[in-house]
């Protein structure tokens, strides 16, 4: 298993692997270690994985906030002397992403948002903290976790429920203060001004985060890409983890080629 390491502030992270650097921001409830399978990608890529606050090994807790977690972020890459990354962020971690973005697009090599959203509604904010005030035991105990990741993933396989109960285990408390976090996200007015590559990544059956969130991201990005993963829920990272591995190397591929394109008409 890859040694975990500590930033000056103490948020635990890994970072193993050559090549352009890729920075994994996981979701809700979850931490670094979730990201196991695509660990082979450090073949390619200088990967970096942290734990958010409140999650994993992560115990800081104040000032949970979209916010602190993405200037946490920004830190550890300036204190790795990293000018700047490729940012993936998965469901929470997406919007993480996006107020990195905000913060410091000048860190941001590019963007790759995957099961995420930008936006909740006043009304679908109230409906879905309702909704999962009511589960939040099913979401947050241990012996319950499958109804969590069942809720999660489209396909209940075994192995899929195994990963998701392995790597999916929330602090009660932050999980709520993270969750409210995300219902006070407003990027409506950031999104048609992001001038990097970005990629979108949406589940055909995502019961979470529906796939008309991502569609509507896009819809603000009109230069973005926007792929559908077929046959997946909120997890494709698990549920269709080769399939997910190809696109996030594809999209990185097509952009160190372009930098290549664009270094070389600069240079003739």
């Amino acid at each position: 298993m890859t040694k975990t390491r500590r930033t000056e502030s103490g948020m635990p992270y890994f970072h193993f692997g050559s090549g352009e650097p890729l920075l994994l921001i996981h979701g809700l409830g979850e931490f670094k270690e979730g990201w196991v399978h695509q660990f082979e990608l450090s073949d390619e890529f200088e990967l970096i994985i942290p734990d958010l606050r409140g999650h994993g090994e992560y115990a800081k807790t104040e000032g949970i906030s979209i916010q602190s977690f993405a200037s946490d972020l920004i830190g550890l890459l300036k204190e790795l002397s990293l000018d700047s990354a490729h940012i993936l962020g998965f469901s929470m971690g997406g919007a993480v992403a996006q107020e990195m973005y905000r913060q410091a697009p000048d860190k941001c090599r590019s963007l790759l948002l995957i099961n995420t959203f930008h936006y909740f509604p006043k009304k679908l904010a109230k409906m879905f903290l309702k909704s999962r005030e009511s589960k939040i035991e099913s979401l947050t105990v241990e012996p319950r976790y499958e109804e969590a990741a069942k809720l999660s993933l489209y396909s209940w396989k075994e192995e899929n429920i195994r990963d998701f109960s392995n790597f999916y285990q929330p602090n009660r408390d932050a999980f709520l203060a993270s969750m409210n976090a995300c219902l006070h996200v407003n990027n409506l007015s950031l999104l048609p001004n992001v001038q990097i590559p970005t990629l979108i990544i949406g589940g055909q059956y995502d019961s979470v985060l529906p796939v008309s969130l991502q569609l509507w991201m896009h819809k603000l990005m009109p230069d973005s890409e926007f792929i559908i993963m077929r046959n997946t829920g909120h997890m494709p990272k698990y549920e269709a983890k080769d399939r997910f591995n190809r696109l996030i190397r594809n999209f990185l591929r097509k952009q160190k080629a372009s930098t290549r394109r664009k270094r070389f008409n600069a240079s003739a």
